[in-house]
Parts: C-alpha cells; sequence; structure tokens
C-alpha cells in the first residue's frame, strides 16, 4: 500500500467570499451559499444519482491559499485569543500537514446546465472563491448526530456576537439578498481575536463589495462600502 495518496480535484466551489478575512470559521455559522461545479471530467450525472434525497453534505476540500511551509505540532486558535497553543490535531487550524478542510453544508438544490453539466448549490459555506473540492459525501444524521458529543475547548468559550450599525447610507449599497448574510458575518466579528484596536479599519471582501468597518468595545460600526475593483 502506498504510503501517499494524491488527491484528485472533482470539483470547484464558487463563494462570495474571495479573500480569506472575513470567511465563516465554521461551515453553518450563516446561510452564506456557493455553487459546487463539477470538473469535465467528474460531469457523469449518474455520479450524483440519488444525492437529492440528502440535506446536507459533507465537502471535502483543500486550503488552496496556505503558505507552503512545515507543519507545526501546536498552532494558536483564534478562538482563544491568539495567546494560547493547542495541539493542531485538536484544532481545526488550516496550517496541518496536509491542508485539507471538512466542511458540512446543506443542499440546497441540484440543477442541470447545458456547460457544466450537475451544479450543486449549497448553503452554510466557509470556503473561499475557487476552492478545490476533494470529496463530496453524504450526512447521515443516524450515526453522525451525537447528542452526548463533547465540544472541547470550542464549546468552552462564550460567543460574545457584536452589535452591528450600518448607516443607511452605506445599507443601500448593499443588495438586498446579501443584506443579512453581511450582518451575520459581522456580527460574528471577523477580526483575529488578538486585536482591539477601536481607531482602526477593517476591511473583508464580500458579494462584489469591500466592506469597512471600525469596532469599539462590542460595536462593530460599518463606515463604508465600496464596488470591488478585479
Amino acid at each position: 500500500m502506498e504510503d501517499n495518496l494524491t488527491l484528485k480535484k472533482i470539483a470547484v466551489i464558487h463563494t462570495d467570499f474571495p479573500e480569506k478575512f472575513g470567511i465563516p470559521r465554521q461551515s453553518g455559522l450563516t446561510a452564506a451559499e456557493g455553487k459546487v461545479i463539477f470538473e469535465p471530467g467528474y460531469r457523469n450525472p449518474d455520479a450524483l444519482k440519488g444525492i437529492e434525497e440528502y440535506s446536507h453534505l459533507w465537502l471535502i476540500w483543500g486550503f488552496s491559499k496556505i503558505p507552503d511551509k512545515d507543519w507545526q505540532p501546536t498552532v494558536r486558535p483564534p478562538r482563544l485569543g491568539g495567546n494560547r497553543r493547542m495541539g493542531v490535531f485538536a484544532t481545526r487550524s488550516p496550517f496541518r500537514p496536509n491542508p485539507v478542510g471538512l466542511s458540512l453544508v446543506e443542499l440546497v438544490s441540484r440543477e442541470e446546465t447545458k456547460l457544466q453539466g450537475t451544479v450543486l448549490l449549497v448553503r452554510g459555506v466557509d470556503m473561499l472563491d475557487g476552492t478545490p473540492v476533494y470529496d463530496i459525501k453524504p450526512y447521515l444524521p443516524y450515526v453522525e448526530a451525537k447528542e452526548d458529543a463533547a465540544g472541547g475547548f470550542a464549546s468552552r468559550v462564550k460567543d460574545e456576537n457584536l452589535q452591528v450599525e450600518i448607516p443607511e447610507t452605506w445599507m443601500e449599497k448593499i443588495p438586498e439578498d446579501k443584506r443579512e448574510i453581511l450582518t451575520k458575518l459581522l456580527c460574528q466579528d471577523p477580526r483575529p481575536a488578538y486585536q482591539e484596536d477601536p481607531d482602526r479599519v477593517y476591511g473583508m471582501s464580500y458579494a462584489g463589495m469591500e466592506i469597512k468597518f471600525q469596532v469599539e468595545e462590542d460595536r462593530l460600526k460599518v463606515c463604508g462600502i465600496y464596488k470591488k475593483v478585479r
């Protein structure tokens, strides 16, 4: 048996997140959607027969924009403020021996197209636009939903959502179907946990927009929304 395995990219997922900053820290935290478009060699509709019977799917994907460097046995999880080290295998850090991610997403629909074959629309994504997908597996609630499961340090850290203020001037710049998702993204505080400079203006890209904001204590105020120039 070979020690190393070469993964084949079967699809690419397209999302509203062109940059790492601002992406939800886990799948399912927002209703952000993505489209899974299969590579030409994997567009056989028979490979997806029966998939519409499932409500959720596991996506196995690759961290495509992680610097190529040696892995470390410990990392600093943002959820712990970036000042405590935990074992890499006790976290979901992208800096791993193998840069592979795992996301649970909701299957919204299956669309048949002439140019791209079968396209899957999914919800709850936490991936960059253009992320390679290596495999798709159905979520099986009867074996994978564990009511008594322990969540480690991730469940012991209290989530403190920010109060989001978007002045009407800037709210008008946001497409109506993106407003709720953007507010949710900002509410969850996209900043690194160790940054608390109230004078700093942060910027994140989402759905073709550049969002500028400041955070003071528990209040996040949007101070600019501009169309993203490619």
